[in-house]
């Protein structure tokens, strides 16, 4: 089952932020992780959004811990929390789309 990494970051240093940022993607490699969404500009529906909203996918939750576990990644989080502040969250994915999401083929 897929697992998500969701981050929610306000970045307090955009400049040093980059030195940060630049150094994820080789971290994700030996995980099987990737970007889904990365930065943008989100925009609230309800609520408040944040600066920036990432979005990793991992094959599973054991990849998704070995990574924010990782000697790779714990060497550069401290780069991030420096310079943002914010939420990760991991949550699991589903294994099929809800009922309510497929297209009636009767009516259709």
């Amino acid at each position: 089952m897929t697992v998500y990494v969701i981050g929610l970051i306000d970045v307090q240093d955009p400049e040093g932020y980059p030195t940060y940022s630049r150094q994820v993607s080789a971290t994700l490699e030996p995980y099987s992780g990737q970007f889904l969404v990365r930065g943008g500009e989100p925009q609230a529906l309800e609520g408040t959004v944040p600066e920036r909203v990432v979005v990793l996918a991992f094959p599973s939750a054991e990849q998704a811990r070995g990574w924010y576990d990782s000697e790779g990644y714990a060497r550069i989080r401290p780069l991030r929390q420096q310079m943002a502040t914010g939420h990760l969250i991991l949550a699991h994915g589903i294994d099929e789309p809800s009922q309510s999401a497929q297209v009636d083929q009767t009516t259709a």
